[in-house]
Parts: structure tokens; sequence; C-alpha cells
């Protein structure tokens, strides 16, 4: 849907461990032109522009910031914690290291979050690009003793049930599938920018004004 009407602009920022595939995931959800051989370099930090279709007559503006990766103990930069109206924390679900420092991030923003209600999604990278060396012969081992598919699914339920003490909404997404973007963005999106509530004062004056014509 076209429009012109362009409301205010949300900051969000894109943070997680290093190698998630944040920013594979941003390429694809504004460019739409990544796939499994597409290179990228560490991202020391950029700045993406969407502009979202609210449903409301208006396109909402997100100003996604692409942070860099954290690794180990690392705490996010406190200039990235106070400008942010949104959070977006992206994980691996092959790796549970990178759920793990998730949990960090989101006590970090909790407390210096300063009593507003700052928005917080978590998104599962189904596709994070990886380069790995290649396994040994112990790791091979180890591999073919577990199944993959059960292990990912285990890091999953893990995520959504801390997602559901949190209070905070939980996708599964590929970032080499960019429909997959959509509704979280979308979503997100609406939490930024949500309608203005209506006022009731109308209706009372229409009220007043029917009584007092059955007055006279």
């Amino acid at each position: 849907m076209l429009t012109n009407k362009i409301s205010k602009v949300g900051k969000v920022l894109i943070c997680g461990m290093k190698g998630v595939g944040k920013t594979a995931l941003l390429e694809q959800l504004i460019y739409g032109n990544v796939n499994v051989e597409t290179e990228f370099h560490p991202t020391i930090e950029d700045i993406y522009v969407a502009s979202v279709d609210g449903g409301r007559g208006t396109r909402e503006i997100l100003r996604l910031y692409d942070s860099a990766g954290l690794q180990g103990k690392a705490q996010l930069s406190r200039h990235y914690i106070h400008f942010p109206d949104g959070f977006v924390l992206i994980y691996d679900p092959t790796d549970p290291s990178s759920l793990d420092i998730l949990a960090d991030i989101k006590q970090d923003i909790d407390r210096n979050k300063e009593k507003k209600d700052v928005p917080v999604i978590v998104l599962a990278n189904m596709r994070s690009k990886r380069r790995e060396a290649p396994p040994s012969l112990q790791q091979t081992q180890q591999t073919n003793s577990t199944n993959p598919a059960n292990q990912i699914e285990i890091i999953l339920n893990r995520a959504i049930s801390w997602c559901s003490r949190e209070r905070i909404k939980h996708y599964t997404v590929n970032a080499m599938e960019r429909p997959s973007l959509y509704d979280p963005f979308i979503n997100l999106c609406a939490r930024l920018h949500p309608p203005p509530t209506k006022s009731t004062f109308p209706q009372l004056r229409q009220v007043m004004q029917k009584t007092q014509k059955s007055d006279v």
C-alpha cells in the first residue's frame, strides 16, 4: 500500500554474539540479496533504514543499528543501552552459548532502561552463516552419538521458556528466507508506534448535547 504519510522514526539496536548472522539477517530484510554464498566481514557498526507498512495509512520508519558481535562476557557499550527505542536479540540455535549471552544483555537493558517500556524481541536464526574449521575425529564421534536436530529443539525450547518468563516475544526465522523476517519487524514496529488512544470526551460532549436538546 503506497502512502505519503510518514510517522516518527524508531531506533532499534540489533545485538547478539559474534557470528549469529545479524548482518546477514538485516541485509536480507532490507535488500533481499543474501544467499549461502554471500560473504560478510565482522561488523564494527552499521545503520540500516527500513520503511514498514503499518497498515494504518502510514509508513513506519525503523532505523536499525547493527552492533558488533559480543564474545565471552563482553557487555554492550553504555551508549547502546540508552538511545534505542527497542532491541532485537539474535541467537544461533545450534550454539547454546549464543542464547546464554542474551540473558546478560536483557539484564543489562532492564537495569538501565530508566523505567521506560522498551520493546525487546528474540530471533532464533536457523541459518546463521558460520564458517568453522573441519571437525576433529572426536567432534565427529560426538556428533554421531547425538541427533543435531534434537539438540536444536532442546535449545529452542529453552529459549522459548526463557522468553515466556521474561515476557518477550520469540520468533524462529531464517536469514536465507526473507518472508520469515517480516512478521517480527512488523510487530516490533507496531509496538514502537502504537495507534493513538481514542478520547472519550467527544462522545461525552455528544451525550450532553442530546440531553440539552431533550430538555428544551
